[in-house]
């Protein structure tokens, strides 16, 4: 594995208790290409008040992307919601015909957690190629691909994602990988997501 790396968002507020909630996917893909939308919801989702586990044996979407096999597993422990996904060898050959590079990854998982003040969350991802990744990935790592139109983005690979809402509320949504596509604007848009799992403490009233 190239990174694993722990993410925290702190409830910085108190809070009303609640019934914690989480839920995790193997990815998901919503694009528009050449006014043609290409669409998959996500894959092998669970949540934790059910499914609690949930396959997918992956497929390919047109020249745009192919995933493969992926799992994602969800429950609940007293007030301790967990939710994890992973998956297997996905590449991206979307880029390709604006002359982007092929990207793939080998193996990518997403894991978060709720405790009584907010959510931790973790990603691991294995070997990648078709751009340049570090040995150990800083949460939310950038990586531009140039190529757009007028000097702007290809697009924007977002590595390590973290999302939380402002102002905080002591909830997480974690991504291994992230593809924003022509993110200043062009002939295509849109986003793939590569294991994806979302924590709520209080998220259930």
């Amino acid at each position: 594995m190239l990174a694993v790396t722990l993410l925290t968002a702190p409830l910085l507020a108190a809070a009303a208790p609640g019934t914690s909630t989480g839920w995790a996917s193997a990815g998901s893909l919503d694009v528009t290409i050449d006014n043609e939308h290409v669409v998959t919801g996500e894959l092998a989702k669970c949540t934790a008040d059910g499914p609690l586990g949930a396959r997918t044996q992956g497929g390919v979407t047109g020249d745009v992307a192919t995933f493969g096999t992926g799992e994602s597993g969800c429950g609940r422990t007293g007030d301790v919601a967990i939710a994890q996904a992973s998956g297997h060898r996905f590449e991206a050959a979307v880029l390709k015909r604006y002359g982007g590079p092929v990207i793939t990854v080998r193996t990518y998982s997403a894991k978060c957690a709720t405790t009584e003040t907010g959510s931790g969350g973790e990603v691991s991802i294995g070997a990648v190629d078709g751009i340049t990744v570090p040995a150990e990935i800083p949460p939310n790592h950038r990586i531009v691909i140039p190529g757009g139109p007028a000097g702007t983005a290809l697009a924007t690979v977002i590595l390590n994602e973290t999302v939380t809402p402002q102002p905080p509320d002591g909830s997480l949504v974690t991504h291994a990988l992230h593809i924003e596509l022509f993110p200043q604007g062009g002939p295509a848009s849109g986003d793939v997501y590569l294991g994806t799992a979302a924590c709520d403490p209080f998220g259930k009233k």
